[in-house]
């Protein structure tokens, strides 16, 4: 406890405001270049888990045939050609996702393509699934040694919407051998025309394509905020009839709505997806219908707006046996995992629960 709190302290105190300082790309490059650096040898990795990653029992979840550790996961985005994944899990992270991968490497969209909103805690990305494709992602997924690891897979912004099936294909053949789950990522406001892709007739052949490429790994769909509430519906009946695995709820939002940064400060900053803790009630909202829709029936993943122990609590009393973190992490440096896991099981026993995933979908 005495390591993690002086870890945060380091972080909070010298080492977030050094890489604040940096545009937020070249940020997460050096953060995240640094992170693989420092832990790229096994016993340094080893020193870094037997601090970081959880051995509360009452963490313990299964999903995606495997037994994590907590339910505590780091979402797509941060790690995207599976570069770092066992720096990650080491830092106590229960599963990473990595990606989005597209077939052929891509360079995404002119920068600058991501931006903080500090007053909100708060970032604005317009990546465009930049990249190095599914050979590198391939290569990087053969070095596995347990972690639990999800692929979440796209398409190349110059293949034609008609040939999106093909893109999301090949890159699941490559990829589900080598990953616990396939997360189907069309909800991205990044590349165009992708979230046109949700709807419901254009998304069926993608997934029945996507499920037969994966030859049995669990497949999970992230979907979008801005999604209406009857289009949450029709995904989740779709999902329901096609026996998913699960959905992830939810990718980032192109609303604006309720910031406390400056409108002039927001218009500065352009188009792209806005993720961190404004996107909490809309991301909620979404989960708890789509709780209602599913049950039990299919893993529900939550993500967006997952600030602290208490919004991860809710999420999984709400009908989330994972909870994703992004933007968080970028906030919060490397101790955000263990302490959300941390807070969530003091959360769970101060409830009754014996365990924390005892409590999935028990909110009324």
């Amino acid at each position: 406890m005495a390591s993690r709190a002086s870890g945060a302290m380091l972080w909070t105190r010298v080492l977030r405001p050094l890489l604040f300082r940096l545009p937020a790309e070249t940020a997460h490059h050096v953060a995240f270049g640094g992170l693989r650096l420092a832990l790229a040898l096994a016993p340094l990795r080893a020193l870094c888990a037997r601090a970081c990653v959880p051995k509360d029992p009452a963490l313990r979840v299964s999903a995606f045939g495997r037994e994590l550790a907590s339910p505590i996961g780091l979402a797509a985005g941060f790690d995207k050609n599976a570069e770092g994944f066992r720096q990650l899990a080491a830092l106590g992270f229960g599963f990473v996702e990595i990606g989005t991968v597209t077939p052929r490497p891509q360079e995404g969209n002119l920068k600058p393509r991501l931006f903080r909103l500090p007053a909100d805690r708060a970032l604005v990305n317009r990546m465009g699934f930049n990249g190095r494709g599914t050979d590198v992602a391939v290569d990087g997924l053969r070095r596995r040694r347990g972690e639990v690891v999800g692929a979440n897979v796209g398409k190349n912004k110059d293949t034609p919407e008609e040939r999106a099936v093909d893109d999301y294909v090949a890159a699941t053949r490559a990829l589900a051998p080598l990953a616990d789950y396939v997360a189907v990522n069309v909800s991205s406001p990044n590349t165009p025309g992708l979230r046109d892709l949700q709807a419901v007739e254009r998304l069926e052949p993608i997934l029945v394509a996507v499920r037969a490429a994966a030859e049995g790994k669990p497949v999970v769909l992230k979907i979008a905020p801005d999604l209406s509430d009857d289009d949450v519906d029709a995904v989740a009946d779709l999902a329901l009839k096609l026996s998913l695995d699960g959905i992830v709820a939810t990718n980032t939002t192109i609303a604006r709505t309720g910031l406390a940064t400056p409108p002039p400060e927001v218009e500065a900053v352009g188009a792209g997806g806005l993720s961190g803790a404004p996107l909490r009630d809309r991301s909620l909202a979404v989960l708890r219908r789509l709780r209602a829709k599913v049950g039990d029936e299919l893993l529900l993943i939550a993500a967006g707006g997952v600030s602290d122990a208490d919004d991860a609590w809710a999420r999984i009393k709400a009908g989330a046996t994972l909870v994703q973190v992004y933007t968080t992490f970028v906030y919060g440096g490397p101790c955000t995992a263990s302490q959300l896991a941390s807070g969530v099981a003091a959360r769970a026993r101060a409830e009754g629960f014996e365990r924390v995933a005892d409590a999935v979908g028990t909110a009324p």
